[in-house]
C-alpha cells in the first residue's frame, strides 16, 4: 500500500474488536448456550446450527445483542422440538442481559490514539449493530467526545461509505478507515478509492471472514496494533 496520507481529513474508526471487546463475550455466550442444551445436540453441532439462524434472522433483526438472544430462543424451540422448559428459555434471556451489561473494556492503547489524533484530524465512529447498545457502550466507554460524528450502519458496504463520506462532504482520498474486520471496516474502503488499515482481532465471527483471494489482492495496510497508525500518519 502507498502509506501517503498526508491528504487525511477524516478517519474513521469500527468500534467492535478494534476500540473495545466484544466478539469474546459472544463466544462465551455460545458456549453456555450449547451448555444449556446439550440434553438434545452435540456442542459443534449446536454451534452450526445457531449461526444458521443467525444468518436466516439477519436481515430481520439486524446486528447486535437483542437479535442473537431471538436467535438462540428460536434455535432452542427447534433442537428441542418446542419441548424446551420455560427456565431454559429464561436463562437464554439472561445470557443476552449479561452480555448487554457487560463492562466496556477497551483495547490496548486506544485512548492514547484518539488523543494523539484528535486535534489534527476529525474523527467519526462508523460501527454498525443494535443502535442502543452501541450507544451504551460508547457512552460506558469514555470515548464520545473524541468523536465529531458517530454513525450506526445497518450493513458496511460501499455504498453506505460512499453515502457517509458524501454526508460528511470529502472525497474518498481523504477518508482513511481504521478497524478489524476486512469485510465490512477494510475491502469496502478500498472499492470507493478510500484509505484502509487492518488491525486483526484474535477472534472473528464466521460472517465477517473472507477469502484469502480478497484478503490478498486488495490493497491496504496492516497493523499489528492500533498504535502503529501514528507513525504513519506522523510521516
Amino acid at each position: 500500500m502507498k502509506e501517503n496520507f498526508k491528504n487525511i481529513k477524516v478517519i474513521g474508526f469500527d468500534a467492535d474488536d478494534t476500540l473495545w471487546v466484544n466478539e469474546t463475550y459472544f463466544r462465551d455466550a455460545e458456549q453456555e448456550f450449547a451448555k444449556l442444551l446439550s440434553q438434545f445436540e452435540t456442542p459443534n453441532k449446536i454451534d452450526q446450527e445457531l449461526f444458521k439462524m443467525e444468518m436466516k434472522n439477519l436481515p430481520l433483526y439486524g446486528y447486535g445483542v437483542k437479535g442473537f438472544v431471538l436467535s438462540m430462543v428460536e434455535m432452542a424451540l427447534e433442537l428441542s422440538n418446542h419441548t424446551v422448559s420455560s427456565k431454559t428459555i429464561e436463562k437464554i434471556l439472561d445470557i443476552g442481559k449479561a452480555m448487554i451489561n457487560k463492562p466496556v473494556e477497551l483495547l490496548d492503547d486506544v485512548e492514547h490514539v484518539l488523543k494523539q489524533m484528535s486535534g489534527k484530524y476529525k474523527l467519526i465512529l462508523a460501527t454498525k449493530g443494535d443502535l442502543l447498545d452501541q450507544e451504551r457502550k460508547l457512552e460506558k466507554s469514555g470515548l464520545i467526545d473524541y468523536f465529531h460524528h458517530i454513525e450506526v450502519l445497518s450493513e458496511k458496504e460501499s455504498n453506505n461509505y460512499s453515502k457517509l463520506l458524501k454526508h460528511l462532504e470529502i472525497e474518498p482520498s481523504e477518508f482513511l478507515m481504521i478497524g478489524n474486520s476486512l469485510k465490512s471496516d477494510i475491502l469496502p474502503l478500498v472499492d470507493i478509492g478510500a484509505y484502509a488499515a487492518h488491525i486483526p482481532f484474535h477472534t472473528t465471527w464466521q460472517h465477517e471472514t473472507v477469502s484469502e483471494q480478497s484478503a490478498t489482492s486488495a490493497d491496504y495496510l496492516t497493523l499489528n496494533s492500533i498504535s502503529d497508525i501514528l507513525k504513519y500518519l506522523d510521516e
